[in-house]
């Protein structure tokens, strides 16, 4: 239920976030954005490659050719009219002259270039001038045209050129980038909206009414979805020249080839550099505006702009808030490999679909989606980290813990097999048994706190022998322990690794009470039983589980204490034992023996030997006993 809750709170505010990004772009904010998917717009653009630009357009170029002829630029109005005028003679749709004709020059080229325009379709380029270098100003007045880039005043044509001409607003709107990535088709001032100038020659080239609505545009029969501020969002074809292109210098040559001009919009305008008139765009750093603007007026008159109207600003808002919601759900639900592996595929989905949407005519922002889905999604991965780690702290300190209830070849075998022992084995194995002899008489005389201090050093001890020799302490008794050589799995040194232990045990125990105190020391005693045999292994509890065996072996093992005390000896071996663990003795040890004796509360006689140091005082003579 706690986490359930918590899924619910982290979605919640990833819509949220989602919602507020959104919102807060969509309202002229997080400007950096804007530059984020200027670039993510030329590397689509980019993708999408080189295509072939519907035949329309014609640009006739007043290039470095044309400059070096006249050896003058701008132009002069009389060169201007010359090329009007050969252009008009060819018989184009309409002549587009992206040049602003704002300053008088030489009456006589003036006059002429006036006449000229006179005989001809034709449309003139005007600049707004705007207060700042930012077209985008906060409206002055509400309703559907307030989105308009608001301009301080217009650049008109001369009258003596404007009279013969239709007049068109030639800005562009260049991204973060640099790069235009749309063209607004209105502009207004405080009292006056003019149409752009790729919409005037769309007009004027299809000769049909032009009906302007809030998102989009109707030229006769052609609608032509723009953006929510009126501006016609643009793709390029290509790199420069892409849009079909010839140098006024064949004019003047006298070499213009008449297909490239009849029927066809021709646009005049400047391609010289050093010029100023040049932008950059996805495949190329310097395209000249004329071509920019011949981009825009393509798209209006074929119809093939790409689509970034109010419908998919709708699918942008929807994006941004349940992809965020999608992943941060996923990896919520799926706290694994799986969950971030699933939490990927949506991702590359998305920026595939995105990528496919754009080459086939839909702009759907990335941008604002990335800085929606980012930030969540890490926020949430870091937090699973953090508590991933936390996690981990608490079962390592865990498993300290069991490693101090349980062999480390016990923990191991159970990681790997949780069953392990759930149903009782029956194999052979080795016990060791050891218990401290007087120690109750002491502990009634001794301080609770040293009593304590005893015990510990004295489990410590038998912990570092068992664990030394491979074998599994099943449980401390005390003043003594159990030590069992044959689990996880039996194998074929358990008995030589429990007669190691046992004789250990013998040497450190004996080194570990030399070095108490004499009123203690003097005071305790030890005996060891070690034998081998068939028992049965199995996991005894059910809430609180432990691992045991039990069988005669290990009634054996422990009665041998008894008759190793009874004998004047600490360490009592079966014959059984030392047989499995093929023992011949040792150069550094006794081993006195055989004594055959019958064991209380079983029948039958059993072989046993006693082992002492070599240099430990000689014991008094093993006396065979019975015992009851």
């Amino acid at each position: 239920m706690k986490r359930r809750v918590q899924t619910l709170l982290a979605l919640v505010l990833t819509a949220l976030w989602g919602a507020g990004i959104y919102a807060g772009h969509a309202n002229g904010h997080l400007r950096f954005l804007d530059r984020l998917e200027a670039t993510l717009t030329d590397w689509r653009t980019q993708v999408r490659g080189v295509q072939a630009p519907p035949d329309l357009v014609t640009i006739v170029a007043i290039d470095d050719t044309v400059v070096k002829r006249g050896g003058t630029y701008p132009l002069p109005r009389a060169d201007l009219a010359r090329v009007v005028d050969t252009i008009v003679q060819f018989k184009p749709k309409v002549v587009a002259i992206d040049l602003l004709l704002i300053d008088r020059s030489a009456a006589i080229g003036d006059a002429t270039l006036a006449h000229t325009l006179a005989t001809g379709p034709m449309v003139l380029a005007a600049a707004a001038i705007f207060p700042s270098a930012s077209e985008t100003v906060a409206p002055a007045s509400a309703g559907p045209l307030a989105a308009l880039p608001q301009a301080e005043r217009f650049l008109l044509p001369l009258p003596m050129f404007a009279d013969h001409a239709d007049v068109g607003i030639v800005n562009v709107a260049t991204g973060q980038s640099g790069s235009p990535l749309s063209v607004p088709m209105l502009f207004r001032t405080d009292d006056k909206v003019e149409l752009s100038f790729p919409l005037r020659v769309a007009s004027r080239a299809l000769d049909k009414p032009l009906t302007i609505a809030p998102d989009h545009l109707m030229l006769g029969d052609l609608t032509v979805p723009t953006d929510s501020d009126f501006a016609l969002p643009i793709t390029y074809y290509g790199p420069r020249r892409t849009i079909r292109t010839v140098s006024a210098q064949s004019i003047f040559d006298g070499t213009l080839d008449r297909n490239a001009i009849e029927n066809r919009i021709v646009v005049i305008g400047a391609a010289v550099a050093g010029g100023g008139d040049f932008f950059p765009t996805p495949f190329d750093s310097l395209m000249p505006g004329v071509e920019v603007i011949s981009t825009a007026i393509t798209h209006l008159v074929a119809g093939d702009s790409i689509v970034r109207d109010r419908k998919v600003h709708i699918v942008d808002a929807l994006i941004a808030i349940l992809l965020p919601m999608l992943l941060v759900g996923l990896l919520a639900w799926r706290r694994s490999a799986l969950g971030v592996i699933v939490a990927a595929a949506v991702m590359v989905a998305w920026a595939g679909l995105n990528l496919f949407a754009f080459t086939h005519g839909i702009w759907l922002d990335a941008a604002t989606t990335l800085a929606a889905v980012v930030p969540p999604v890490a926020v949430l991965v870091g937090v699973q980290l953090w508590a991933g780690g936390r996690r981990t702290q608490y079962l390592a300190a865990k498993s300290r813990s069991l490693a101090q209830f349980q062999a480390p070849a016990v923990q191991e075998w159970l990681a790997r097999d949780p069953n392990f022992l759930a149903k009782p084995v029956r194999q052979d194995a080795a016990i060791v048994f050891i218990d401290l002899s007087d120690f109750t008489a002491l502990s009634q005389q001794i301080d609770p706190d040293e009593l304590q201090d005893i015990l510990q050093a004295f489990h410590a001890l038998i912990d570092r022998a068992a664990v030394d020799c491979g074998g599994m302490i099943t449980s401390f008794l005390g003043d003594g322990a159990m030590i069992l050589f044959g689990l996880p799995s039996a194998m074929p040194d358990d008995a030589a690794r429990a007669l190691k232990c046992a004789i250990d045990l013998h040497r450190g125990v004996e080194r570990w009470m030399a070095s108490l105190p004499p009123v203690i020391g003097d005071r305790l005693g030890f005996k060891i039983g070690a034998h081998f045999g068939p028992i049965v292994a199995s996991r005894l509890g059910e809430s609180h589980q432990h691992i045991t065996a039990n069988g005669d072996t290990v009634n054996l093992a422990s009665r041998l204490m008894e008759v190793a005390a009874q004998n004047d000896a600490r360490l009592a071996l079966t014959e059984a034992l030392l047989d499995a663990a093929d023992f011949h003795g040792a150069p550094d040890g006794v081993l006195s023996g055989p004594l055959l004796t019958q064991i209380r509360g079983r029948s039958g006689v059993v072989t046993v030997w006693f082992w002492r140091d070599q240099n430990r005082p000689s014991q008094a003579a093993a006396k065979v006993e019975m015992i009851d």
